[in-house]
């Protein structure tokens, strides 16, 4: 016997879905500020939440969140994409290259274009000729290295400030600021007051010195997860990496939606090189992507390929790369406080649902965090180096008993298999 929702019900599940998971990232994020002030008060690391940290994690995140982005629109389509590091690579090039000679426009179409000749190429070999999606992307990033090299030579030997691996120094997007909101709320942060300077850190970030690229890329992830979720375009995209078979016997042109959606991933990591080149450096220089592309991958999977996921992974690894940068060791040990309490809260849940042995593993690493800030003071300088990474794998591994990916992300596809 079959059942048919009544069509007020089949739109209310999602939006109540939604809606639900909106107030948990709320609620995490409120936790997440509490944790921050905490540590704060109880290590004197005043630096650790800082609005300077804040901005400059914003800073270091959104490339990530770009470039995670990009391979969301991929995966969502059913092309897995660890290509994305060689198509940031090239919208680094693109940026450093139009940027200089057209302003910083023509540099952000420049990247995205760069991006999506990246994208459009690992289209053509896993959606046109059947090529496995890894050794496809393996393939763009070491093309897109070589090519960035020398065409880097190329472009910028010569030019004053340039050379073969560098760009000249390149002009900045506009920025601006909300001036009373602004003044207010780092005069509150000044004050040092538990939970409320804390909060008022988070506006003047927000609100002083923001560049106009920062909230492309955020609109950028807001109109994805609009277009993706709410809209009968998403719907067929996310159905070709769901049941392409499925899809095509509907009448959705698979190899469209997937050529599209993989060369869109392209220009989102084009952006993100541009962000990359434009806002968080001076300028265009080889290797300066330094594997974000990889961690844009890692920042989807722990945002269980969603949005606003992608975003907080996003922001988690730019924060702790922030804090490392500005204040060295002494943030770093004030964050040991909050992991100890952190794993122990996990532990707590995994006793409660009845899995002992990780609870045990939890509680146990907690206990050695919890005593290895207590015993010391600062944290070695090799250590902090590796705090980004250690901290995404660390996430990762703690969140992967929730991921769900599409159902037929990375299999290969041909028309006509439906019949």
């Amino acid at each position: 016997m079959s059942v048919v929702l009544a069509p007020e019900a089949t739109a209310a599940a999602p939006l109540q879905g939604g809606r639900s998971r909106r107030w948990l990232w709320l609620l995490a994020a409120l936790v997440a500020l509490v944790a921050l002030a905490t540590a704060r008060v109880v290590a004197g690391a005043g630096d650790i939440d800082s609005a300077g940290t804040l901005r400059a994690g914003l800073v270091l995140a959104i490339p990530i969140a770009l470039a995670g982005l990009g391979g969301l629109w991929s995966e969502r389509a059913g092309v897995v994409n660890i290509g994305l590091e060689g198509m940031m690579i090239l919208g680094t090039l693109g940026a450093g290259y139009y940027t200089y000679h057209f302003g910083v426009w023509a540099g952000l179409v420049g990247a995205m274009v760069f991006g999506a000749i990246g994208g459009a190429l690992h289209a053509v070999a896993t959606v046109v000729f059947g090529v496995d999606h890894i050794v496809s992307g393996v393939a763009i990033n070491i093309i897109a290295a070589g090519a960035a090299a020398f065409l880097a030579e190329v472009f910028f030997s010569g030019l004053e400030g340039g050379g073969p691996t560098q760009s000249p120094s390149l002009p900045e997007p506009p920025s601006f600021d909300v001036p009373l909101l602004a003044d207010a709320s780092s005069d509150v942060a000044d004050k040092g007051w538990f939970l409320l300077s804390d909060t008022a850190s988070v506006v003047a970030a927000l609100t002083n010195t923001m560049s106009v690229f920062t909230l492309l890329a955020l609109a950028a992830i807001g109109g994805s997860a609009w277009l993706l979720w709410h809209t009968a375009f998403g719907l067929r995209l996310r159905s070709c990496g769901e049941a392409p078979t499925s899809a095509e016997t509907l009448g959705v042109n698979v190899y469209r939606y997937k050529f599209l959606a993989v060369t869109i991933s392209g220009m989102l990591a084009g952006f993100g090189g541009c962000y990359l080149a434009v806002v968080a450096s001076s300028g265009y220089a080889n290797g300066q992507t330094n594997g974000r592309g990889f961690i844009g991958l890692a920042a989807m999977i722990f945002g269980n390929w969603r949005p606003g996921g992608l975003l907080a992974g996003s922001v988690l690894f730019g924060y702790t790369d922030a804090a490392r940068l500005r204040s060295g060791g002494e943030s770093v040990h004030a964050l040991l406080l909050i992991l100890a309490f952190g794993l122990l809260l996990f532990a707590v849940w995994q006793l409660r649902r009845g899995r002992q042995t990780s609870a045990i593993a939890a509680a146990v690493a907690g206990v050695v965090v919890a005593f290895w800030f207590a015993s010391t003071d600062a944290i070695p300088g090799d250590f902090t180096q590796m705090t980004p990474y250690v901290t995404t794998l660390l996430v990762l591994s703690l969140a992967s008993q929730r991921l769900r990916m599409p159902a037929a992300d990375g299999l290969r596809y041909r028309r006509g298999e439906a019949g």
